[in-house]
């Protein structure tokens, strides 16, 4: 009888803990990895899948179960100690089946499903599943119980707000920080996602470093300007710089130079160039990359509200923001950062903090502000003298130069964020 009975109590902690790490192996498992398998026609992850897209069938049902054999075996284990040591027999089965439950039943086989999740979620998804379907009745009895008290004591239940993309973000925010993911491959996948949120004008080329031409200037000038550039696609201004006329493309240049057998005299610039195309810089980042690709361009022009010239963007400066710095043998290195020997970075105004925080591995808010110029300015509220230090966020911004009402040059340094502006 009582060799019986143990018997009984050990079989019913290994139910409990198969209940138990089924559990936890289920819901850790990497919905991604299993979506993958399914894809790749495994049946068994294909019910894993099944068994997860009904969380609270699923958890109910183990539970169900789990509590189940729990009480049996606590019951029977108590009944057996009774007729051995009689009343004391009570509080020695509560500790031992206490520990019993602790060990075996609980941290033992949760410890192992954490460490092979996805394994384990397979090759428990078929019983489980057996599980789940002769539980269904008494789980929606339960569950309907549940929803009736909680509705009942005015308990609402919470909404869940992550989204696909959190989710995509947290995963490869938690492998860099785990030093699965480097550097360059997290700031190409969170970049991808990032783009939704920039406008153009956090990637566009300032007014400021456009390289433009004079079309009134004589063709052979201009012949001899665009060919010196880096750059294939060239603005037109007539007069004025704000007087945009054209764009002109250095493959159309040198068709129609060809044409005339090498010769400049008489080559009507104006009927070579393309028309300009002009966007708001509220333009998101993401929309001006469809539009580049729908409509076969690669270069734009962003003006504000007024209509006034801002800048440029190309749909390499929208690539850059994803797969990062891209140059060839024609461009030219802009040394707007440069890393000092003593932690501290030289800055020119214009750059952008984006740019920044890739470059330094900083995380400056540009939420404010485009340009690390812009972001003293905003903090400060007032535009600096050469000379002036500041410290915000975390890092130490010294004035290093200035131009009229434009900060052209700065020092940055990390430092703790209680030292204050000096």
């Amino acid at each position: 009888m009582i060799i019986g009975t143990t018997f009984a109590v050990l079989a019913l902690l290994g139910l409990s803990g198969f209940f138990s790490g089924s559990e936890t192996a289920l819901t850790a498992a990497s919905r991604a990895r299993m979506h993958q398998l399914e894809s790749n026609g495994d049946r068994r992850a294909a019910l894993v899948n099944r068994l997860i897209s009904d969380r609270e069938g699923l958890i109910g049902s183990i539970l169900l179960g789990n509590n189940l054999v729990n009480i049996l075996a606590s019951a029977m284990a108590t009944s057996m100690f009774i007729g051995l040591f009689g009343s004391s027999g009570v509080a020695i089965a509560t500790a031992v089946m206490t520990l019993l439950v602790l060990i075996f039943a609980e941290v033992l086989p949760k410890t192992y499903a954490i460490s092979h999740a996805d394994q384990m979620a397979m090759r428990v998804a078929r019983p489980i599943g057996w599980l789940v379907a002769v539980c269904r009745r008494f789980v929606i009895a339960i569950q309907w119980v549940v929803n009736l008290t909680l509705r009942l004591l005015r308990v609402r239940r919470p909404v869940d707000e992550v989204t696909a993309e959190d989710d995509i973000r947290g995963t490869i925010d938690l492998h860099h920080s785990e030093e699965g993911l480097d550097a360059k491959n997290r700031h190409r996948l969170v970049g991808a996602l990032d783009l939704k949120d920039m406008t153009v004008e956090e990637v566009m080329i300032h007014r400021k470093n456009i390289v433009m031409i004079d079309v009134e200037q004589p063709a052979e000038k201009i012949v001899r300007k665009a060919l010196g550039s880096p750059h294939t696609r060239l603005p037109l201004y007539r007069g004025d710089q704000e007087e945009i006329v054209g764009v002109l493309h250095v493959k159309d240049l040198l068709r129609a130079v060809v044409a005339q057998g090498g010769l400049t005299t008489g080559l009507d610039i104006l009927e070579i160039c393309r028309d300009p195309w002009f966007i708001p810089e509220t333009t998101r980042a993401e929309d001006q990359l469809d539009l580049f690709l729908k409509q076969r361009s690669h270069f734009a022009l962003v003006v504000d509200e007024y209509g006034t010239l801002q800048g440029l963007v190309t749909l390499e400066d929208i690539l850059e923001e994803i797969v990062g710095d891209i140059r060839d043998e024609h461009d030219v290195v802009v040394e707007g950062v440069k890393v000092e020997s003593d932690g501290s970075v030289l800055v020119d105004g214009w750059v952008t903090i984006r740019d920044l925080n890739r470059a330094t591995g900083w995380s400056l808010p540009d939420e404010e502000a485009v340009t690390v110029a812009g972001l003293v300015i905003h903090e400060a509220q007032t535009i600096p003298e050469s000379g002036q230090r500041f410290a915000f966020h975390g890092h130490r911004f010294d004035i290093i130069r200035r131009a009229r009402n434009q900060i052209t040059g700065l020092k940055v340094m990390p430092v703790p964020e209680d030292i204050g502006e000096s």
